[in-house]
């Protein structure tokens, strides 16, 4: 079967924005603008296609991401089912709300590009914040979105002004509203200096006409910033423009285009998804300015074997290479892993290797994704998102790869839960279904873990907020049949240590046949930052292995410790920090460097080496100053202006540090760090002291060492005692 498209003609992109600033409301309109959906559906009215999930539809907000596929032909484009006119988009709709960030990262993980959307009466949102961080991580080319312009308050001046000091002064608009709040009926587009309205049924008539006359001399002033910005990445229209000669549309385009590959600039578009403005040229700017798979550079991947690196570029001739970057539970055909298909093809029914198992497993079907529909596909080609039906132990962040020519391609990391409850099944028909149901919601969602406290032996599970929580709740009631008491939320606390302390541990049995015998001298310390090179990449030795909050120095000279006992050493560490020694939190950041010790050549074992760690290492955790770590949280409070006093006087009194405010739309905004164990109920709270006029938003930041009132609270808490 051949390639439908060329893979020049294909873009790869996501929508993403802070809750409710109209992402799927602008994700249902491009699926009615291609055809892929006959009537749109609406978030307030719960019938949303990207939305699918029933919580999704009673919240009025996305839960999980939704992959879609379709075809788009440019707006003026006459002949709009002629295929070589055709552009392919695979789109990803990811969540806004901050608990379920890990959909949002993993997707900027394997798309090419993004439209960021931006509440025009709004401006910058926290979460907005976070996603553009995490596309810079990704370096994924952007197109921003300034949406609501048709809302009270809509100042398409002030939220570009926000995305410059909040975001990157790289954003530059593109496009003018034509009016705004009730006044709002089309775009000015400043590349070709014409004017766009949008008629008949749910707009998709699109006349060009010329600019209104009263909006021609701020067209041209915003056009000579525009060529401005453009011409300083192309030397050659730089010295035209600067002898006079200003760019045809086409240079203008091809130039801006080359500039956004480079995230050396961001386009602003405006308009309003609701009222139907706009949404089709935002999706003529993905075909023009966002990158098909060829404009990237190869993507980059280690030998399993040799640990050298291996390019792959995005080619079908190349070998077969994929990352899954999400799994979901489908009730009708089981676990679908969804993967990014980096080079070369896969065909239903053949063999590929998971190079991050080692295991080779055959791929039973592979569907395409049209929100929560499947269109089942032969084949799939270098550059295509697809899901594929019977991979048995696979992960999010595994790679696929061709069996003859294997690849590890880099992993997705994520951050970890800070809120856990306690779990408990109604009854034991509950218990064995729960045990089900908590593997397979883990394994879809890596931001949520399942654990057991060792004293009372129940279950914990631990996500990115309350909301997280209640959603696995509600999903284990609805998909699983799942009954279950539920506690009260827990901060998840962490230790570390502030010192550095050494200890030495002599493991010896003898129980009369052969014994143990395992001899460590060892040395912690915290974990320092890891060193950059000239280029940027992490300095780490090659006695050195390193992993998230972990460092494990292999010091050991002249053989007195075999090779072979070495790695039970550090797994013994690692064994020893899962519980600390505060109030038993685990433990993280810490370095572990081997210096020491001896082996017997008869009775030594990888065992009797990992409990002489565990037992080194609680000796020097004791004497290296432990303490407890809890999360701080990032608070933004939008309220008027008459609450400032009491919002400001409430987040002192919850240990919480005000960092700024500003004026926003009529509102002051206060940016605050508070820690999470005080920000429990704060909603209703505040919703009390501004008679709800005020609106919270939080997301984890980092770690902080907890005062030692506070320490003791906590450790009275947990039974232990000074």
């Amino acid at each position: 079967m051949a390639r439908e498209f060329p893979i020049e003609k294909m873009r790869n992109f996501g929508i993403v924005a802070h809750v409710d600033a109209g992402k799927t409301t602008t994700s249902e309109r491009v699926l009615f603008y291609t055809g892929m959906s006959h009537k749109i559906g609406e978030v307030h009215d719960g019938a949303t296609v990207t939305d699918w999930m029933e919580q999704e539809r009673e919240r009025g907000i996305t839960i999980t991401a939704a992959a879609i596929s379709c075809n788009w032909t440019k707006t003026m484009e006459e002949d709009r089912t002629n295929k070589d006119l055709m552009t392919t988009f695979n789109i990803i709709d990811t969540p806004g709300h901050i608990d379920f960030t890990a959909e949002v990262k993993r997707s900027m993980r394997v798309l090419d590009g993004a439209v960021v959307v931006f509440d025009g009466a709004a401006g910058v949102e926290p979460q907005t914040e976070t996603n553009w961080g995490y596309a810079d991580e990704a370096n994924v080319p952007r197109l921003c979105f300034v949406n609501k312009m048709d809302k009270l308050g809509a100042d398409y001046d002030a939220s570009i002004k926000s995305i410059h000091e909040r975001l990157s002064p790289k954003a530059v608009r593109v496009q003018l509203p034509i009016g705004r709040e009730d006044d709002l009926s089309g775009v000015v587009d400043l590349i070709t200096m014409k004017a766009y309205r949008f008629g008949g049924e749910m707009g998709m008539d699109v006349t060009e006409e010329e600019i209104p006359a009263e909006l021609v001399e701020q067209a041209t002033k915003w056009r000579g910033e525009l060529i401005e910005k453009v011409v300083e990445h192309d030397d050659a229209l730089m010295e035209a423009f600067l002898e006079g000669n200003e760019p045809s549309t086409e240079d203008l385009k091809a130039t801006l285009r080359k500039a956004v590959l480079a995230n050396e600039i961001f386009p602003i578009l405006t308009g309003s998804a609701l009222k139907n403005i706009g949404v089709q040229l935002v999706l003529d700017a993905v075909v023009d300015y966002l990158p098909a798979p060829t404009d990237l550079p190869p993507v980059v991947g280690t030998d399993p074997k040799t640990g050298e690196e291996i390019e792959r570029g995005p080619s079908d001739e190349e070998p077969f290479a994929a990352l899954a970057f999400k799994l979901q539970d489908d009730k009708f055909v089981g676990q679908l892993a969804f993967f990014r298909v980096y080079s070369g093809t896969v065909k239903a029914g053949s063999y590929i290797l998971n190079s991050s198992t080692g295991n080779k497993e055959r791929v039973g079907r592979i569907v395409r994704l049209m929100a929560d529909k499947r269109e089942e596909v032969e084949e799939v080609y270098a550059g295509e998102i697809a899901a594929a039906v019977g991979i048995k132990e696979v992960q999010t962040s595994h790679t696929f790869c061709d069996p003859d020519n294997p690849i590890v391609l880099e992993q997705i990391t994520f951050p970890e839960p800070v809120v856990a409850v306690r779990v408990e099944p109604k009854t034991k028909n509950d218990q064995e279904k729960m045990s089900t149901a908590l593997k397979r919601l883990s394994d879809e969602d890596p931001t949520f873990k399942v654990s057991t406290d060792e004293e009372t032996l129940e279950t914990i599970i631990a996500g990115m907020g309350e909301l997280h929580l209640d959603i696995i709740v509600d999903r284990m009631k609805r998909e699983f049949g799942v009954e279950a008491n539920i506690g009260q939320p827990q901060v998840a606390y962490r230790e570390t240590i502030q010192g550095m302390a050494e200890a030495e541990h002599k493991y010896q049995k003898q129980t009369g046949g052969r014994g143990q015998f395992g001899h460590v001298k060892i040395r912690i310390q915290p974990l320092q930052p890891v060193v950059l090179d000239e280029d940027g990449n992490e300095k780490i030795a090659k006695n050195v292995k390193r992993e998230e909050h972990f460092e494990f120095v292999d010091n050991i000279k002249g053989g007195v410790i075999p090779n072979e006992f070495i790695p039970a050493v550090m797994k013994g560490a690692k064994e020893a920090m899962e519980r600390g020694f505060v109030a038993g939190y685990k433990m993280e950041d810490i370095s572990v460097e081997l210096f020491d010790g001896s082996y017997h050549e008869v009775d030594s074992s990888e065992v009797a080496f990992r409990l002489a760690a565990i037992n080194a290492f609680k000796e020097a955790a004791a004497k290296a100053n432990p303490v407890i770590l809890e999360p701080v949280m990032k608070v933004e409070v939008r309220t008027p202006e008459e609450y400032m006093g009491d919002i400001q006087g409430n987040i002192s009194s919850k240990r919480g540090q005000i960092e700024a405010t500003e004026e926003v739309g009529g509102k002051t905004i206060v940016n605050a760090k508070v820690p999470l164990s005080e920000m429990f109920g704060y909603t209703n709270s505040l919703r009390s002291m501004t008679q709800g006029r005020a609106s919270m938003t939080m997301e984890f930041d980092h770690y902080a060492v907890v005062p030692p009132n506070v320490a003791e609270e906590i450790k009275k808490s947990r039974g232990v005692t000074s």
